[in-house]
């Protein structure tokens, strides 16, 4: 499983078609895609995965399964708000963030705490002293980043 995160509103369209872009190369690879649950980039990325036949796990904030996106598959109404950003990412082989909030960056923090792998398209640059944040420029760059670990 491989998680896409970002922005569940305030996200423009360049960025949502890039995140419909990385669910459909996702799941066009073989893999499982979790989001947040919600709006945003993480729709777009569910519909790009379902849109090629891929398996969407959505991990809602809240305790409503109702508000999933349309395109999951399996829902988990996890009630633990932001809390459900650990679950998301340790859920995933690993992280491709599009797009950029202060929710998808404490994501990003937390996957590179887990040593999971994680790319950032179109987001924000984190530039530690020992451990940046790589960026890709396309959904393509950023899918084959990931999945080379």
């Amino acid at each position: 499983m491989i998680a896409v995160i970002g922005p569940g509103t305030d996200a423009d369209a360049d960025v949502l078609a890039v995140a419909e872009q990385v669910g459909r190369l996702l799941a066009g690879a073989g893999h499982q895609v979790v989001t947040g649950g919600l709006g945003g980039v993480m729709a777009a990325a569910a519909h790009g995965a379902r849109a090629v036949g891929g398996t969407v796990v959505a991990l809602l904030p809240g305790d409503d399964p109702a508000v999933a996106h349309d395109d999951s598959d399996v829902v988990v109404a996890t009630g633990l708000g932001q809390g459900r950003n650990v679950l998301l990412v340790r859920s995933a082989a690993a992280v491709i963030a599009v797009g950029g909030s202060w929710g998808t960056l404490s994501e990003v923090a937390l996957a590179r705490r887990l040593g999971k792998p994680v790319v950032w398209l179109h987001g924000w640059a984190v530039d530690g002293p020992d451990d940046p944040v790589p960026t890709a420029a396309t959904a393509e760059e950023a899918v084959a980043l990931v999945l080379a670990g």
